[in-house]
């Protein structure tokens, strides 16, 4: 069993949970804030499409999903006037006329999660203990492996210590 990326691990245990809410896949929820943009994407969430109960005859088109979006109250109006370009934007994404209207759910709206910021930088005689520790082991990808964690472990040890002072 080899490893896989996180990534990969994650579609598959979310999957049951975005097909409930009639996603087909994670796209549209986490690339949520590059298809409205920014400004819209810190006062509204999808929560759902919702897909027609009738499939098309032969020769008939196939109707547009509804895509339900939380927005906050005070956001909403302006939402309702952006409609049309958000349902562009999220078929131009999709590649297809999946959403034809949007249904707009009033209620907060969790912030985006603010970007980490970057870690101070691990000392050098600290960096050159931990090479110096997994120096001895052949296969270089483990090696590597192992002197990232020993400089996560390191970095940790190193906040916590200084979050106590």
């Amino acid at each position: 069993m080899s490893a896989k990326p996180l990534a990969e691990l994650i579609d598959d245990c979310i999957a049951p949970a975005l097909a409930a809410q009639g996603f087909a896949g994670r796209a549209i929820v986490s690339l949520w804030p590059e298809i409205v943009g920014e400004r819209l994407a810190a006062r509204s969430r999808p929560l759902r499409i919702d897909w027609p109960k009738r499939r098309p005859g032969p020769g008939e088109a196939a109707q547009p999903a509804t895509m339900v979006v939380r927005v906050e109250g005070a956001f909403a109006l302006e939402m309702q006037q952006l409609g049309p370009l958000v349902v562009e934007r999220v078929n131009t994404h999709l590649g297809w006329r999946a959403v034809g209207k949007l249904v707009l759910k009033q209620g907060p709206v969790a912030p985006p999660s603010a970007p980490a910021r970057p870690a101070p930088a691990l000392e050098v005689a600290a960096a050159a203990r931990i090479d110096d520790q997994v120096s001895p082991i052949a296969d270089p990808g483990l090696r590597e492996a192992l002197a990232r964690l020993g400089r996560a472990v390191a970095q940790r040890q190193r906040q916590a210590g200084s979050g106590r002072e």
